[in-house]
């Protein structure tokens, strides 16, 4: 394949990626937003959404997301505080949606028993379990520059993805990165020795596109204008289309967990941010994901 270089956006773009991922990698931040996308809520109401969060863990969390701009902290009164999504925020939720449907397609699944049938067929995944797969394998670093610069140039040698993904760099250290990729599935090796992405690489496309454009976008006019700690009446809900939904990581243990499990991510209304899930989408499973190997077989 050609070698072309990227157009001179790329860079531009890129950043805007890299930052929006930022954003969204440290753990429970989708968590969150996922919890604030239906309505604003009072920090009391959002506790026991996220049962298993210690007052230590959600306060940075709101904190991260207001300082980002996506949630909106409200002051009414002293003991009276509300969060809410920006409109910003809620901008972001189509994003998701994007994401949850690319891991859904390409990361792997188990084999389950239909209760129904007992047939074996691959496990239902809620949707914010696929976007917390697929974060955690695109935001390591140098992840998303190497990934970025294959979908521009189509294959590279490993002496032109240092250069142009990891500038300041030596050539050896592009190899531990490409060798992760390469493991998790999203990049191959050719004859030749450069490397070209994979099918699940290659269908990244629109979700960078997605990100790309949300991070482009400027900033909502209400949101801009809206003195901080002035939002919405705390009676006036958002809308959006996610429920709370835990990461990838091993789910604390909760009394709604056993029976959502089991319900799946049916999908329900639609709302103008996007797709909205119902509640069985809240937990998820406990097993790292991979996307689906060339050769087959059982899926996550």
């Amino acid at each position: 394949m050609a070698t072309t270089a990227p157009p001179p956006s790329a860079s531009h773009d890129l950043s805007g990626v890299t930052r929006t991922l930022d954003l969204l990698a440290p753990r429970w931040s989708v968590w969150v937003l996922m919890t604030l996308s239906s309505q604003t809520l009072r920090y009391a109401e959002i506790k026991p959404r996220l049962p298993w969060l210690a007052d230590g863990q959600l306060h940075p969390r709101l904190r991260h997301l207001t300082s980002a701009g996506v949630v909106e902290r409200t002051e009414y009164a002293p003991r009276h505080v509300t969060y809410g999504l920006t409109s910003r925020g809620a901008a972001l939720m189509p994003v998701l949606a994007t994401i949850a449907s690319w891991g859904d397609t390409y990361l792997e699944k188990d084999l389950v028993a239909n209760k129904a049938t007992g047939e074996m067929e691959p496990e239902r995944i809620p949707p914010a379990q696929n976007i917390d797969d697929a974060l955690a394998l695109i935001v390591p670093r140098h992840a998303v520059p190497i990934l970025w610069s294959l979908q521009a140039r189509g294959s590279a040698s490993a002496k032109s993805l240092a250069t142009e993904a990891m500038p300041g760099y030596g050539l050896t250290a592009v190899y531990k990165p490409l060798e992760r990729l390469a493991e998790d599935g999203l990049i191959t090796a050719n004859g030749s020795g450069d490397y070209q992405l994979s099918a699940s690489g290659r269908a990244l496309s629109p979700v960078f596109q997605a990100i790309s454009a949300w991070a482009a976008a400027p900033p909502v006019e209400t949101d801009a204008r809206r003195p901080r700690g002035q939002g919405l009446a705390p009676s006036q809900n958002r809308s959006g289309p996610w429920a709370t939904t835990p990461s990838r990581r091993p789910t604390p243990a909760s009394p709604a967990a056993p029976a959502v499990r089991a319900a799946g991510p049916a999908l329900t209304t639609a709302s103008p941010n996007g797709p909205a899930w119902k509640a069985g989408d809240l937990f998820s499973h406990q097993i790292p994901a991979r996307p689906i190997s060339p050769a087959g077989g059982p899926r996550r």
